[in-house]
């Protein structure tokens, strides 16, 4: 699969099947952090993702 990590901006391939969570572990990326989007959708850590998706992490950002 593909991702683009963003912050600093950078694309990593993987090998699926992975849950997203299993894969922000292997990124060593905190679940809390950032947001997981795939086709423009926020996606749970949960989803099963496999060898063709392709999703970005983005940090997230609050203020006030």
């Amino acid at each position: 699969m593909k991702i683009l990590l963003r912050n600093p901006r950078r694309e990593v391939v993987m090998p699926g099947p992975a849950p997203v969570h299993a894969i922000l572990d292997r990124l060593k990326i905190h679940r809390d952090t950032v947001i997981v989007i795939a086709n423009g959708t926020l996606i749970p850590g949960d989803t099963m993702l496999d060898d063709t998706a392709e999703i970005e992490i983005r940090p997230v950002i609050s203020g006030g």
